[in-house]
């Protein structure tokens, strides 16, 4: 599937990238409403499985079914399946012991971690100006993360086991970004994220003899909404993507803050503290940097950008 820009308009860009995030994070929302109903694994599942039906309607609309879906590498989409799912689970069980603000804001340093797993797994080159952008996203991430797990912040039951938790989905986040940038070589943005779909439906489903629940229908109905969200989301980033150059668009990623901090505060009385705002805000300094050196550089990463992985996935 094509995702070079086929004309330039930046409003319907930036519009079809909002919309996107909003609905990443009222899938986040979602999940972490019903984490006291169903396991993590069986939210993956349904994040899942309900993505497939949206996604292969969008191919068969745009008749792009069968050469949409040619893999190429499959090993490569289960290795990059069994990572991304893996990072969705952590990143599920997270939701259920912070609040979403907090998960968005750590969840931003994964940029940072891809780029140091790039240089290390690709050999991309890292100077001086990518060197200060890692170290000050690190200095973010800790910061963020130094009152949950040293014992000095909030002692939330459980908030220092989610804090490592979304820490190693993000980590695992920026490995799913570098086989993505290996996988937008030889595979089409349709099959990397078709194939995502089934693989996470088939690895969650394996999770049904450890606890999986009958919920009421008003969460089953939410849930199975996650994978209709996620669905509509990635078309959406997509579509902007065929709008609008990814270095415009980029820095809108940001606006997911702004997001969970609405949702989080109308849906479960959650507020940012000045901590994590601080952190949040270095983190992003150091994306902001990557940005302007790719810009700089001319790098085109369109393809990789407009296969969002799903964290709130």
């Amino acid at each position: 599937m094509a995702t070079s820009l086929t004309s330039h308009r930046p409003l319907l860009a930036i519009s079809l990238k909002l919309s996107a995030i909003f609905l990443f994070v009222s899938m986040a929302a979602i999940v972490k409403a019903t984490a006291d109903l169903v396991p993590p694994g069986e939210a993956v599942f349904f994040r899942s499985f309900f993505a497939i039906p949206v996604i292969f309607a969008w191919l068969a609309m745009r008749g792009e079914l069968s050469g949409g879906l040619r893999a190429d590498k499959p090993l490569r989409h289960v290795w990059r399946g069994v990572l991304g799912t893996t990072a969705m689970g952590l990143t599920f069980t997270g939701l259920g012991l912070l609040p979403l603000p907090e998960v968005t804001a750590i969840g931003f340093a994964t940029p940072i971690f891809t780029l140091i797993l790039a240089a290390v797994l690709l050999g991309e080159r890292i100077r001086m100006v990518r060197i200060s952008a890692v170290l000050t996203g690190l200095v973010g991430v800790t910061i963020m993360l130094w009152p949950r797990l040293s014992g000095t912040g909030d002692l939330q039951e459980g908030a220092a086991l989610g804090a490592l938790l979304i820490l190693i989905a993000t980590i695992a986040r920026a490995f799913v970004q570098v086989q993505i940038r290996v996988l937008v070589q030889s595979e089409s943005t349709a099959a990397i994220v078709f194939y995502f779909s089934v693989i996470a439906s088939v690895v969650s489903l394996m999770t049904l003899p450890f606890g999986w629940t009958v919920p009421p229908l008003w969460a089953l109905l939410l849930l199975a909404s996650t994978g209709l969200f996620g669905g509509i989301a990635q078309i959406l980033v997509t579509a902007a993507y065929r709008y609008g150059p990814a270095s415009m668009l980029a820095p809108y990623d940001y606006s997911s803050m702004i997001f969970a901090v609405i949702v989080g505060y109308v849906w479960f009385g959650e507020l940012p503290t000045m901590v994590i705002l601080a952190g949040a805000t270095l983190v992003i300094a150091g994306n902001a940097l990557v940005i302007l050196r790719e810009r700089q550089l001319g790098l085109d990463r369109r393809k990789a950008r407009s296969v969002t992985d799903p964290k709130s996935s």
